[in-house]
């Protein structure tokens, strides 16, 4: 799927070479003048990245900036100004702008930032498939949790039980908050099933505690808990 992006400038030679420019790299291009015409394009055409002008003839695109990220949107904003003060700069990134570029530009390197920013924000919006706690590995792509040499499978469930533990390690997670991440879209069942499911992790990871790996700990009145106490982990 082309990537779509919106230019805000009241330039019209700025906005035709930026367009022009954008388009012969592959891009979905929109553009827009004003305040009021940026709010609607970005509204109805929902583009993955906003190149955005400060100066605006019925405003400013800090208010543009503004308005989308507190609508929610998720997007890149880069400022394209020739304010170059630092406090320029500071405003627009504290507004959520991920970069600030000044004129005059260099188009390349207009188009490198904007590809960078484009996939920063697509891989933060890629589901983790991969899990690590100390020597723990879990892939969830494959449903295998490894521990130095020794590894094993697990079905869906426990894949996705031992993915939660292992990103709240050290802290005890309830019975309730499993049982709603897990399972609570699903009729019929109780909260023993949260219990059933730490039991079959736990038989699955009987070789790895032999082996000095983490344990799956209950703590009375708090839950169940992945515990790496003394041991160097990350998450």
């Amino acid at each position: 799927m082309t990537t779509r992006v919106l230019i805000v400038e009241d330039d019209i030679d700025i906005r035709g070479m930026l367009a022009r420019g954008l388009e012969a790299e592959g891009f979905d291009v929109g553009v827009a003048g004003r305040v009021e015409d940026a709010l609607s394009a970005a509204r109805d055409a929902a583009p993955e990245a906003v190149v955005l002008d400060i100066t605006l003839p019925d405003g400013s695109g800090h208010d543009v900036c503004r308005s989308l990220r507190e609508g929610g949107y998720p997007g890149a904003i880069l400022f394209l100004s020739a304010r170059d003060e630092v406090r320029d700069r500071a405003e627009g990134l504290a507004l959520g702008a991920d970069d600030y570029i000044v004129k005059p530009f260099v188009f390349d390197e207009l188009l490198a930032r904007l590809q960078v920013h484009l996939l920063r924000r697509r891989e933060a919006d890629t589901p983790r498939t991969v899990f690590t706690a100390g020597r723990l590995t879990l892939d969830l792509n494959i449903r295998q949790v490894s521990f130095g040499e020794a590894s094993a499978r697990l079905t869906p469930r426990e894949a996705e039980l031992l993915a939660l533990l292992m990103q709240e390690v050290n802290r005890p997670i309830s019975r309730g908050e499993i049982f709603d991440r897990l399972w609570a879209s699903q009729g019929g069942l109780s909260l023993n099933v949260v219990d059933v499911y730490v039991g079959y992790l736990r038989s699955k990871l009987s070789d790895f505690v032999r082996l000095g790996g983490p344990v799956i700990t209950t703590v009375r009145g708090k839950g169940f808990m992945l515990d790496l106490r003394g041991q160097d982990f990350k998450h």
